[in-house]
């Protein structure tokens, strides 16, 4: 098990945690994401081929190993294929994938391959999904906003998992009173528990 993970927040989906051993590893670093969320990363995870999610012109020329879905379509980016409920190692972190398609938003579309991943059986990035994992976990990123979301579907989502701490993610399209919004349904629904990081801030798993 590893010691203190700092979590940091970039815009929308991604995020970065850093293990007090040196250890880097970045979370569906997309083209809304700051450039600097990916600078010393040991490895990075993409939860699907979405560009929110992945900027593939940065990932090509990053020179570090980069795992996402087998099935994922991502033209020119070498990669580590993964499946569902695969246990494997990035940056030093243990990881096990959850999950394996994108969450419908009208008619079965889109239908890709999206895979959350479960962090050193401690914190959970679902992608684009509401795939609760197979297994407790302390830390959820959830999403907040998107066309395949409803809100009363991700607060749903929080309590079939009951996590100690709760992060908001996936809010790159909302303005400030959408913000203000979903953070209030959120906090009145688990209190203290529940915390939206701004972009480029942290917090310390």
């Amino acid at each position: 098990m590893l010691g203190r993970v700092r979590i940091t927040k970039y815009t929308h989906s991604c995020v970065r945690l850093e293990h007090e051993e040196g250890g880097t590893l970045v979370i569906d670093p997309g083209i809304w994401s700051e450039p600097q969320a990916l600078s010393g990363a040991d490895a990075v995870l993409v939860t699907h081929e979405h560009a929110d999610h992945v900027d593939l012109l940065r990932l090509k020329g990053l020179g570090v190993p980069v795992y996402a879905p087998r099935a994922a379509r991502m033209p020119g980016l070498d990669f580590v294929g993964v499946e569902a409920d695969e246990d494997f190692t990035a940056a030093g972190f243990r990881v096990r994938a959850q999950g394996g398609r994108h969450a419908p938003t009208y008619g079965e579309r889109p239908d890709c391959v999206n895979l959350g991943y479960v962090v050193e059986n401690s914190l959970y990035h679902p992608g684009d999904s509401l795939h609760v994992p197979d297994r407790p976990v302390k830390s959820l990123l959830v999403p907040l906003q998107a066309s395949w979301l409803r809100t009363d579907d991700a607060i749903d989502f929080v309590h079939a998992i009951m996590p100690e701490r709760v992060y908001g993610i996936h809010e790159a399209q909302l303005n400030e009173r959408g913000l203000s919004s979903v953070d209030g349904w959120f906090g009145e629904e688990f209190g203290r528990r529940y915390r939206r990081l701004a972009p480029c801030s942290s917090a310390d798993e």
